[in-house]
């Protein structure tokens, strides 16, 4: 039923195939907990990430309305400005992008190193504003500004986290449920990093329809429960509602906002050592902005007991590599 719901909706493919889902051997070993990631962080387009799903959905709904700009908005060393713009380029697209500095840092590798760099090198057009407190209304006014000057813009809300964004993680929900499967493995909870809530609100959909019962925790990065959650639920239900469906009675949203002080977009002691835990004892490198905290709640929610029993754990990464070379993560992780 939710294929089919989500076959009428047109896709621009820019994931031509499933993502892996990995055990991690020697970090289960030294945890005592065995952990499995879902690998988004390899979706093939600009060092890759969990954007890129939203995008197939948002780029088709551009091209089917003539657009020849996309707008957008985010942090300076924003993940989802960063896939939009390379997906501009993909497609022949200019793209704007309005751009804060929600950290206040005059860090000369923040402000033009990592995602930053990139959209230059994308061709972005970029627009410093003072903050993105009313981002509805400044991307409105960015793109009534582009049809004053003659272009057709389209506009991507932040995050890439409307209805229509969404369901590239209703569709992501669908294809992990498969793989969870096809693992063998009962897994005791999937943990994700929940932001502007887009890829929390799919997946939630997605797996209470084919997994029913599975416990999926959103760990904040950047507001508490009880910011967090209306933006979960509403997306949530504005999701169900595009597809022609309600969301099931029995979905429960659960939020856990211990793990994203100090701010949205600066990292935390538990964050830097959730980077230097994975990549010392897999390889595999997380962001200081959202999956850093993410598994960072994760290593705490074992610690602490919050997972009971001994299945096995599941991670999404959604990547943010790229992130890692404007924070000077190599210097505070050896303070």
């Amino acid at each position: 039923m939710l294929r089919q719901a989500l076959a009428r909706f047109p896709r621009f493919e820019l994931i031509p195939t499933s993502t892996p889902l990995e055990h991690l051997p020697r970090l289960s070993q030294h945890l005592g907990r065995n952990i499995w990631v879902k690998r988004d962080d390899l979706t093939p387009m600009a060092f890759g990430g969990n954007k890129l799903r939203k995008l197939e959905f948002l780029a088709a709904d551009a091209l089917v309305q003539g657009a020849d700009v996309l707008v957008t908005a985010g942090a300076i060393q924003s993940n989802h400005v960063r896939q939009t713009a390379a997906v501009a380029a993909r497609l022949g697209l200019r793209c704007l992008a309005l751009l804060e500095n929600p950290i206040g840092t005059r860090d000369g590798n923040y402000l033009s190193n990592g995602n930053r760099l990139l959209l230059d090198l994308f061709g972005a057009e970029v627009e410093l504003v003072p903050n993105l407190d009313d981002a509805d209304e400044q991307l409105a006014a960015a793109c009534d500004r582009l049809r004053a000057a003659g272009h057709s813009p389209y506009l991507v809300p932040i995050g890439g986290s409307n209805a229509l964004g969404a369901l590239g993680y209703v569709r992501a929900g669908l294809e992990l449920a498969e793989q969870m499967e096809s693992s063998g493995q009962q897994f005791a909870a999937v943990v994700l990093a929940s932001g502007s809530a887009g890829t929390h609100s799919g997946i939630a959909l997605a797996l209470e329809h084919a997994r029913p019962g599975t416990r999926l925790v959103g760990v904040t990065v950047s507001r508490p429960d009880e910011t967090q959650r209306p933006k979960v639920d509403g997306l949530l239900q504005r999701t169900a509602q595009l597809l022609g469906m309600n969301v099931p009675a029995t979905l429960r949203i659960e939020l856990w906002d211990r793990y994203f002080a100090p701010r949205y977009g600066e990292p935390n002691a538990g964050t830097l050592e959730a980077i230097r835990l994975l990549a010392g004892y897999e390889g595999l490198l997380l962001d200081p902005v959202y999956t850093g905290k993410a598994f960072a709640g994760l290593l705490d929610g074992i610690a602490s007991g919050q997972f009971p029993g001994r299945e096995p754990l599941l991670f999404l990464h959604t990547g943010g590599a790229p992130a890692l070379f404007a924070y000077h993560p190599a210097e505070q992780l050896n303070d």
